[in-house]
């Protein structure tokens, strides 16, 4: 065990999602929150799953794609402060594992919520707003890209 020894990443928004477990941790946190939305009597199975998937997707596109910089001092001179964390990940390689598994889990989560739905129409059009405002993000064509100077500065 190497206690105070500093690490070797130049920026460790980098390589954060391929810690150990953090995609367990992270499956159980969208589990606890589906539980947590199923324990209020007045929310019905449809309505908790569409929850789900709308919390989901929203804050994982502003921690993944509005946010930027790094909450670390870094000594790469600023070049990763005008970047989301979605764009520093894995030091911007396009199909990493972690890269893989963010865009896949929202996938799932939208068919499963599609599914316990039974495809009623209002769910499946928010559910699926929600699915594309997370998947065009992390599309390669977009990385760096700010639609109408939103968060450009």
């Amino acid at each position: 065990m190497n206690v105070g020894v500093a690490h070797s990443e130049v920026n460790p928004n980098t390589r954060v999602l391929n810690s150990r477990g953090i995609w367990l941790a992270y499956v159980i946190l969208v589990g606890f929150l589906h539980i947590i939305l199923l324990s209020f009597p007045f929310f019905s199975v449809p309505v908790v799953w569409t929850l789900t998937n709308v919390i989901h997707n929203l804050v994982m596109y502003l921690f993944l794609h509005t946010v930027k910089g790094t909450p670390f001092e870094t000594p790469d001179q600023g070049k990763a402060r005008l970047l989301t964390h979605w764009e520093q990940m894995d030091y911007g390689i396009q199909f990493t594992s972690s890269r893989k598994f963010l865009t896949i889990t929202p996938i799932v989560l939208y068919l499963l919520a599609s599914f316990y739905t039974k495809y009623d129409a209002v769910h499946f059009l928010i559910n699926t707003l929600s699915l594309l405002s997370v998947l065009l993000p992390k599309l390669p064509q977009f990385h760096g890209v700010r639609i109408f100077g939103i968060n450009k500065y």
